[in-house]
């Protein structure tokens, strides 16, 4: 709730500056619309942004299953084999320094027009905080406690089950925790790329119709759409690992 109310504080202040800035500057409405003209779009275009919103939240929630289920079993299988992770992760560090831009037209080639290159973008950029962030809490495991649960006569399975995994669980939350908020964008780019709906492709027509209270509508609610993913992460952080406190 904190992170809520903070954003709701922070969105109060910038709604008051930029309409203080548009009664003293008072800019054509192409280059800065006033908020209130971006909320008369918002109430008009209910319906139409609802749609649009449907068809982008979609392609988040899919790629950040995705995304994570990748993640988590990539962290695993590099952890329990190094051998493994010696040739797999050179691989996956070169692909995420590919910028996005770059692939997500191939993914709409490979992949058309449809939801698929959307989810699968999405999945590509969620992915790699996810995976390095559970790989690396799997490896931080204190090695008093391997050394305990050999001693007690656990089994390497047993270890993995009981120790490493819960131990790594508050490295793969902090990893969920930067992975949300780049869910939007990976699906937002791949609508940008080539779409027939959503709120990237929205907002690709409204600039080029330089409807640009429309554009700023939509950047309103992939905001929205990225604090609130980022809120269901914290909680889900306090739900799976309650023994994780935040410190002030």
């Amino acid at each position: 709730m904190r992170l809520l109310r903070s954003a709701l504080f922070s969105m109060i202040v910038v709604i008051l500056v930029w309409q203080a800035l548009v009664l003293v500057v008072a800019p054509p409405s192409y280059m800065l619309p006033s908020p209130l003209a971006v909320a008369d779009v918002l109430g008009a275009q209910t319906g139409f942004l609802a749609r649009q919103t449907l068809t982008t939240l979609t392609e988040i929630i899919l790629g950040l299953a995705f995304g994570t289920a990748l993640g988590v079993a990539t962290a695993l299988a590099i952890t329990v084999s190094p051998r493994l992770g010696s040739v797999v992760w050179p691989l996956l560090l070169t692909l995420q320094a590919f910028p996005v831009f770059a692939i997500a037209p191939l993914l709409v080639l490979w992949f058309g027009f449809g939801i698929t290159s959307k989810v699968v973008m999405a999945t590509l950029i969620i992915f790699f905080p996810i995976a390095s962030a559970f790989a690396d809490g799997l490896r931080r495991t204190d090695q008093h406690l391997l050394e305990a649960s050999a001693l007690l006569g656990a089994s390497r399975f047993q270890t993995f089950r009981f120790i490493r995994i819960p131990l790594a669980i508050p490295g793969l939350m902090s990893g969920l925790r930067v992975a949300a908020p780049l869910a939007p964008l990976g699906a937002v780019i791949g609508e940008w790329v080539g779409a027939s709906g959503g709120l990237g492709f929205t907002m690709v027509t409204a600039n080029a119709r330089m409807q640009t209270d429309m554009l700023f509508a939509t950047l309103a609610i992939l905001a929205a759409l990225t604090l609130i993913l980022r809120f269901l992460v914290d909680e889900l952080a306090r739900t799976v690992a309650p023994w994780q406190k935040e410190t002030s």
